[in-house]
Parts: structure tokens; sequence; C-alpha cells
């Protein structure tokens, strides 16, 4: 039997200035991560060499034209060079319209090599929305930067952590505008775009629970009125349609009972519910994952510290689980248009 070829994935290393350089660096040295697939970082060398000399990381680089001339050897950390930014005059630490503009043009070559088919995945290491707005983006993170260059209208954020899965009815904004947007046909829209994803990934009857807002799911009215009112309404609209849905499930349980198998994802209502949930569980193996885009996008589930930027001690658990997990999705995600 032939044996099949470990995908590629590349692997941006966020925002020079923060953290990416060095658990980047961390990552594909893991043994996990190579036996699971053929990384390839996508940056700047100079950036990647300097921290490694700070941090005292021995390690051999190969600078690749393309993901294309990668090897199989381990020995060695592929790199595809952007020389985008001189690694001395970098600002460590710090947002700077050069650092944003750097991060931005690794997710730039890395989605033309995913569309090209010359990746199978990518995996981000973190970027900062004051660096890259100070560098003009009209985006306000990752996600909407890939949106635009794969002319994708409203991609989905999946929150993996020990294959418990999470999706989000609202995300960044204030929690009292997220409660003004609980509405029945907002629900309906997101949960049959979160079953069309799960099927994406191979689950052809995804059970999907949708997570109460008031606490007992309102008991029946008696705390707050947007179960009766929107929820339920959803719930049992989505159930006609032929989806596997439930809810509202009280949100002190939900995500314990999709922990144990019982649902295959769960619809959060807003950010920090989830996040709650996810980062408790397992603050370091939380991967957040896109769903909607031509390609696996995985990422870390953290941002850019720059407090601890070069020092040595950022954790890369994070981003090791983002990478295994992109290779892991690539080899099932079927992507199309429904």
């Amino acid at each position: 039997m032939k044996k099949t070829a470990k995908p590629i994935v590349g692997v941006t290393i966020g925002d020079p200035a923060g953290i990416g350089p060095e658990i980047s660096l961390k990552a594909l040295l893991e043994p996990s991560v190579i036996n699971s697939c053929r990384p390839v970082l996508i940056g700047d060398l100079s950036v990647l060499k300097k921290v490694s000399e700070r941090l005292r990381i021995h390690v051999n680089f190969r600078v690749l034209g393309s993901p294309c001339e990668i090897n199989n050897e381990n020995k060695s950390i592929n790199v595809v060079d952007l020389e985008s930014i001189d690694a001395d005059k970098l600002i460590v630490g710090a947002a700077s319209a050069e650092s944003g503009r750097a991060s931005i043009q690794y997710i730039r070559r890395a989605v033309e090599y995913a569309l090209k088919g010359e990746i199978g995945a990518v995996a981000t290491a973190p970027i900062n929305k004051k660096a890259i707005s100070m560098a003009g983006s009209k985006h306000i993170g990752h996600t909407e930067i890939l949106a635009a260059l794969c002319s994708v209208e409203d991609p989905l954020t999946m929150f993996w952590v020990k294959g418990m899965k999470i999706f989000f009815l609202t995300r960044h904004v204030p929690l009292i505008e997220a409660i003004k947007a609980i509405k029945k046909d907002k629900i309906i829209r997101m949960t049959i775009k979160v079953e069309r994803a799960l099927r994406w990934l191979g689950i052809e009857k995804p059970r999907i629970a949708i997570a109460a807002l008031n606490p007992h799911a309102g008991d029946d009215g008696l705390i707050g009125s947007e179960e009766i009112e929107e929820i339920i309404p959803a719930v049992r609209e989505l159930q006609s349609m032929g989806l596997n849905v439930v809810g509202p499930v009280p949100a002190d349980s939900v995500f314990h009972k999709a922990l144990e198998r019982e649902y295959d994802a769960v619809l959060s209502l807003y950010h920090d519910q989830g996040h709650i949930a996810a980062k408790t569980l397992d603050f370091y193996g939380a991967v957040a994952v896109t769903l909607g885009l031509p390609f696996i996008r995985t990422s870390v589930d953290h941002g850019t510290a720059y407090d601890i930027a070069w020092k040595g001690i950022a954790n890369p658990r994070s981003l090791i689980e983002a990478i295994k997990l992109a290779a892991k999705l690539s080899k099932i995600y079927s992507y199309r248009v429904d």
C-alpha cells in the first residue's frame, strides 16, 4: 500500500513583535507536530534567527522559494522568507505599523499558497488588532482579513477543545448588544450555517445544542423571556426543517454534555459564554478554527502577549495543537457552496 504524504501546513508567525516567532519555533521543534504534518513557517527569517539566538533555541533553517520545495527531512525548520521587516529595527513588545504590516503580509502569502493548493491548511500565530489598524487595515482581525482575501462573506469561527466544538451566535460586541441580537431569525440562520459546516467536517447528521441565555433556561419565563420568545421558536422551526437541534439547554450544563459527546456542537449565544467554558476546560489546548473558507485555518486561542515577547517563557501548546488540528481537519474538510 502506498504511504500517503503528510499534509503541508503553512504556519504564519504572527506579529513579529509579539510571542508569535517564539512559539512558532518551539512548535516546529515538537515531535508530535513533525509526526502529523510537514510544517512551513511563513514570515521573516531575520526575525526568527534573532529570536532563536536571543533565546538560545538551537535550530537550522532551510529557506524555501515556495512550500512545494519542502522535503521530508526533520533536521531543519522550513521557512518562506518574505523579507518584510528589518529585525534590527523592530520594537519588540509594542504595537507598530511595521509589525502590523508584516503580519498582514504573512497572512496574504499563506492564503495565496492555500488557494493554489501548495499547502493543505493554514495555522496562524497571533496578530494584534491595534498593530494592523496602525498599518492601515480596514479589517478588525484575522478572520475578517481571511474572509476578504478569499471573497467569503461571513466565515464561521469554531472553538475546538478536547473534541468539543463551540460556535458563536455573536462575538465581538458588548454584552448588552449581544442579548439584543438573540432573535429567532438570527438563531435559525446561524444554526443552518453551523449544520452545513459540521457536514463539511464529515458529520452527516450533526446534533446541535442551542445554549440558553438565562439561568435554568428561563424557568418557563420566570427568569427572563428570551427563551420563550426567541430561542424555543427558533429550535422548533429548525426541527421542522429536519435539523437535529435541541435547546435551549442551560448554559451551566450544555458544555459538559457536549464534552460527553451528547451533542456534536454547541451554539453559544455570546462571546464569553463559550470562551469561558473552553478556556477553563483547557486554556492552552483550545484552538480556534475558521470554517467557510476554501481551506482549513486554525489559530491559537490567545493574543500577542507583548509583555512576555521574546523572553523565552511563552507557552507554545495552543499553536502546537492548532497545527496538529489543521493537519487532521485538512484530510476530511470538504468545503462546498450548498
